[in-house]
């Protein structure tokens, strides 16, 4: 399940053209995270992310993950035109071949005051390290099975907003998303560093058996109030292990 993507010194799973479903640092090396103070347009964002890694001495094959913002949920044909226009600028860089995609990605659509256009909100790349700690990134992954078939189709519990409804969208994108991901790196809940949700529904009710008595909050959870980035999609995970995180 897992591939090397030798010119980033990263390791990712593979998943569609527009994402890989996680990345993890290759040995000798680590994962840092850069977060922006503001969301910053697409374009701007790619132009500060390439010379942050820059000036980072690092090569622009090192930009491993990145998360998004959009102004609101697409259909299924309006999401793929979104990620043929995303990943020109990954094939500019050398990281996207036209069929596999090593970086791992979240994109999701804040519920109040959205962006007015596609923006970033952090993005993650690889550096050297003498540290022996491992890191990763685990995609945004939310309650729609992997596989063929239209989101209608392999959407768990569809259109159901009912308490036992989210339960299991919670408890299928926890175990059959992250906790796979995690797994084919060799990690677990108890190498996390930080967990983020997605949703705005209420899941408080879902919370211990799904995810605290999992070891999934060990070091808490941040909540956005978004929605995951196609219609109907009600709720969204991402996770990581990364010791080095800054703010510009």
């Amino acid at each position: 399940m897992v591939s090397d993507f030798s010119a980033g010194n990263y390791r990712f799973i593979p998943s569609v053209f527009q994402y890989s479903a996680g990345a993890a640092a290759n040995d000798g090396y680590e994962v840092e995270r850069v977060r922006f103070d503001r969301l910053v347009p697409l374009a701007e964002g790619f132009a500060l992310a390439a010379k942050y890694i820059q000036e980072a001495g690092r090569p622009l094959t090192a930009f491993c993950a990145c998360e998004l913002r959009s102004p609101a949920a697409f259909s299924e044909e309006g999401f793929r035109a979104f990620n043929l226009h995303y990943v020109k600028t990954l094939s500019e860089w050398g990281i996207f071949d036209g069929t596999t995609n090593p970086v791992a990605r979240s994109n999701v659509c804040p519920e109040i005051d959205p962006p007015s256009e596609p923006s970033f909100y952090a993005f993650s790349f690889t550096r050297p390290t003498t540290s022996k700690a491992p890191s990763f990134v685990i995609a945004g992954g939310a309650e729609a099975r992997e596989g063929g078939g239209t989101y209608v189709e392999r959407t768990v519990r569809y259109r159901d907003l009912s308490p036992e409804g989210l339960r299991e969208k919670v408890r299928f994108t926890t175990t059959s998303q992250m906790e796979s991901r995690m797994t084919a790196f060799g990690f677990g809940w108890k190498d996390t560093t930080g967990v983020q949700a997605y949703s705005v529904h209420d899941f408080h009710h879902a919370l211990v058996d799904e995810l605290v008595r999992r070891g999934a909050l060990r070091s808490g959870l941040t909540w956005h109030f978004a929605r995951p980035p196609v219609v109907d999609l009600e709720y969204e995970m991402d996770c990581r292990r990364v010791m080095r995180e800054t703010v510009i």
